[in-house]
């Protein structure tokens, strides 16, 4: 969706839906706020329930202090209108109290970063307000100087967090990565120790671009095949948002097409929603003309030509595979049956190899190994189709939590050589 064309009312309210649907904020708290060309500050009302909110609830408040709507603008508007006041850049302000921000928020400690690569393209370092009363100057002027200093997003002691943008997309994109590295840092810290990525990997992530020469591309000679996947890819990428193994700004996707050519999720994307015409061809090593496919394009294209019979592949970072990902640790799939009938053995590369070492990647995941953990990178998995692989996706999240969540029990007891042994002879499987 292209959220230029919305009227700040509309996308507030669209975008605020998003963050109530997801659970990061309630029915009584956050506000979101967009400045436009005229000054004037387009704000969610205060005390209207966050999950009925329509666009005419939209409240514009002009520079001289004139309101126009039918209700009184937030409480905090006065930190909206001094984070806009220190930082002419940024306009468009997301508050909102997300449960594992709050925790870092009520613990008065930062989260790093520096642990998932996209959370601190997004954020960068994050800074921290002191208390001040909700609704108070005495908060904007906390608020606002940590903006002043050059922070994009701050988290507010004691209350949530504050995220800036140069539109309202920018910003929350940055309140849900930040909220995503913040789950997975907590959930990390029951594993062990989560680890952060040096500057060096981080410059990798920032600086990786595909380089892909362009074809021209026919939309009218499009096979009824390649509709037909281009709009399985929009469904299932949809369908991960919902699910949340996906963020707005994290998850590749990508399906064979034939022998020379596969669809992959472009650059720039909000997983939110995509649409058919928006996937990307690529066919003989070229990318379809005026646009560009996901940063793994060049990954992705190793392991098709290696791997014949692998028909889709998915990269995503769901919180609680993530975890085991910053953990530099392997999931254990000796949990349930199926988990080993769907995924086998579950390896562990290190970072880099997304980046420079595709051939590696493409000898590490395999028919026989259809997934595996990217440090600090989240998970890829493959498969026959885009169903199978889809699938592969939802029981590798799922049995990462399931140990996660036998830890406070004792931990997880995998199941035994004997069984293992059993489950390969009763279902075919390669020993």
């Amino acid at each position: 969706m292209n959220y230029t064309y919305l009227h700040p009312r509309d996308e507030i309210t669209l975008t605020l839906a998003r963050i109530y649907r997801y659970k990061m904020t309630t029915t009584s708290g956050g506000n979101l706020s967009i400045i436009d060309e005229n000054g004037d500050i387009w704000i969610t009302p205060s005390r209207i329930d966050k999950g009925t909110l329509k666009p005419e609830d939209i409240v514009c408040v002009k520079p001289d202090g004139t309101v126009i709507g039918p209700h009184v603008p937030s409480s905090e508007f006065p930190f909206h209108k001094s984070v806009y006041a220190a930082r002419p850049d940024i306009k468009a302000v997301v508050h909102a109290h997300p449960m594992a921000l709050v925790a870092f928020s009520i613990s008065k400690k930062l989260p790093d970063t520096k642990i998932i690569p996209q959370a601190f393209r997004w954020n960068g370092d994050v800074g921290f307000a002191e208390y001040g009363v909700p609704g108070s100057q005495d908060l904007g002027d906390k608020v606002a100087a940590k903006f002043a200093d050059g922070f994009d997003s701050v988290i507010l002691e004691s209350h949530g967090v504050c995220c800036g943008g140069s539109n309202l997309q920018d910003a929350f994109h940055r309140f849900e990565t930040l909220e995503l590295c913040c789950k997975t840092q907590i959930k990390a810290s029951m594993l062990g120790e989560p680890q952060s990525l040096t500057d060096q990997q981080l410059q990798l992530e920032c600086k990786s671009g595909t380089g892909l020469k362009s074809f021209e591309y026919d939309p009218d000679m499009m096979s009824i095949k390649e509709k037909d996947l281009r709009n399985q890819l929009c469904h299932f990428v949809e369908r991960g948002y919902r699910q949340r193994l996906l963020t707005g700004t994290t998850g590749t996707f990508s399906v064979r097409l034939d022998a020379d050519s596969f669809l992959i999720t472009p650059r720039p994307l909000d997983r939110f929603s995509m649409l058919p015409e928006e996937v990307v061809m690529v066919r003989k090593g070229k990318r379809e003309m005026s646009k560009n496919p996901s940063h793994g394009v060049l990954a992705h294209k190793a392991i098709y030509d290696a791997h014949p019979s692998i028909n889709c592949i998915i990269n995503a970072s769901p919180v609680n595979a993530l975890a085991f990902s910053v953990c530099h640790q392997e999931i254990d799939t000796r949990t349930l049956p199926e988990c080993y009938i769907f995924l086998r053995e579950v390896g562990l590369l290190p970072f880099e190899t997304t980046f420079n070492n595709h051939t590696e990647m493409a000898k590490h995941v395999s028919p026989r190994n259809p997934a595996t953990v990217l440090a600090n990178n989240g998970v890829m998995v493959v498969g026959e189709d885009l169903l199978a692989t889809f699938d592969r996706l939802e029981v590798l999240e799922c049995s990462a939590e399931a140990i996660l969540d036998s830890l406070p029990i004792g931990g997880h007891v995998p199941m035994d050589a004997k069984v293992i042994d059993d489950i390969c002879d009763a279902f075919n499987l390669e020993k």
